[in-house]
């Protein structure tokens, strides 16, 4: 579909959804809680329509030569509309998030699977007893925590170079989930998951296995306060202490992708090199009194990471085998103002992939008009790149959620 007949579809979605209003129960949400609510008269469905915008302006300079180089950049980060509610009954949710940007959207290429990816989200939920809960379509893989945090909530104005270098991102596939207590206040919540294994919007079906995640959070002192755990910075002031640990073990089988199913598709003579990739993810969260702490830990391996021709010379493609650690912690200065700091190093394996290990060092600092639904990001990084040119990056995001 060209982006024309997309931007056509969505106009025509929201003008009916407006016309629309009359004739069903309405809710006027408040702001940041979607645009309008639809309820069926006989409350067999509902749904909820939002829309949110991030505009980004960015300025770049060569650290290694006095600030030589500079490079500046504006842009609509983010253009996003969404869809929720319940079908049927409110055991059966769903969910459908569109990126409208260039960003989101992406671009195609020579490759068999790869399309602009219009669609984020389009999932559906079933609650079908108890604490189980069948998640079947296109969303987020249980990964690393920081990926899992929508773009919406995040500290800092983008994920660190952790999230970039390692995530599992969204899949097409299915998610088994639980949770369950195990004392008054300690929860534990797990997720399974088998995915196509090639990232989000596959056209033509899959190239290689299957891709297989598991992931644990154990909450030992309750939930937070609006889902915080999935949320940066401690809007809430969390008056307890808070603290969530997650594990996550993911196994590509014969993934073609240079970094599980993200990257680069690897090619060869027959079409398509494959081989295992396995990821990890360990993380944490915490929260008290208006103080944040994310810490995220992650490595990559494969069972060969060369990528071959059939007849075993090497294409010069390769996975990016190695680990990463990302410290990020923020405070309160007031109900609307915080600052934050980050570190995040990412060290590949050299051997492999040919690169030293980077370094980013991080001051941000957020204004908080209505929480995360209306907001101002300023932060200012410096990059040590290894065998390559150190950079100092300066950003400022202004954010709007309806």
């Amino acid at each position: 579909m060209k982006l024309s007949k997309l931007h056509s579809v969505v106009t025509l979605i929201c003008i009916s959804a407006f016309l629309s209003i009359n004739a069903q129960e309405t809710n006027a949400p408040k702001f940041g809680k979607g645009l309008f609510n639809l309820i069926g008269k006989d409350s067999t469905f509902s749904m909820n329509i939002s829309a949110r915008m991030q505009f980004l302006a960015t300025s770049q300079w060569d650290a290694s030569n006095g600030l030589s180089n500079p490079e500046t950049n504006m842009l609509v980060r983010r253009s996003r509309l969404k869809f929720n509610g319940f079908a049927f009954t409110p055991k059966l949710t769903y969910k459908i998030e569109l990126g409208l940007s260039n960003r989101d959207i992406g671009k195609a290429t020579t490759f068999t699977n790869d399309a602009p990816k219009y669609i984020l989200d389009a999932v559906v939920k079933w609650n079908f007893t108890g604490n189980f809960t069948l998640w079947f379509g296109q969303t987020k893989l249980p990964g690393n925590r920081e990926r899992v945090i929508s773009s919406a909530n995040l500290q800092q104005v983008d994920r660190s170079l952790l999230n970039s270098r390692f995530n599992i991102d969204r899949d097409m596939g299915i998610q088994l989930r639980h949770h369950f207590k195990l004392s008054k206040n300690f929860i534990v919540k797990e997720a399974f998951s088998i995915a196509q294994g090639e990232g989000r919007n596959v056209t033509t079906g899959n190239l290689g296995g299957h891709q297989y995640t598991t992931r644990v959070e154990l909450l030992p002192f309750g939930k937070f306060a609006s889902k915080g755990d999935y949320k940066g910075s401690d809007l809430k002031f969390e008056e307890k202490p808070k603290l969530a640990l997650g594990f996550t073990y993911d196994f590509n089988n014969d993934a073609v992708k240079n970094r599980s199913n993200q990257g680069s598709y690897m090619a060869n003579d027959i079409g398509y090199y494959a081989t295992n990739i396995s990821t990890v993810f360990v993380d944490a969260m915490y929260k008290h009194k208006g103080f944040s702490f994310m810490a995220e830990y992650s490595k990559r391996d494969a069972k060969d990471p060369y990528a071959k021709n059939s007849d075993g010379t090497l294409t010069g493609d390769e996975v990016q085998v190695g680990n990463g650690l990302n410290l990020q912690s923020g405070i309160m200065l007031s109900k609307t103002l915080e600052l934050s700091g980050r570190y995040t190093n990412i060290s590949l394996d050299k051997i492999i992939t040919a690169k030293g290990a980077e370094n980013q060092y991080t001051l941000g600092l957020s204004k908080f008009i209505v929480g995360h639904k209306l907001k101002v990001q300023t932060d200012l990084s410096y990059t040590d790149i290894g065998f390559s040119t150190n950079q100092l990056l300066y950003r400022l995001q202004v954010d709007i959620h309806f």
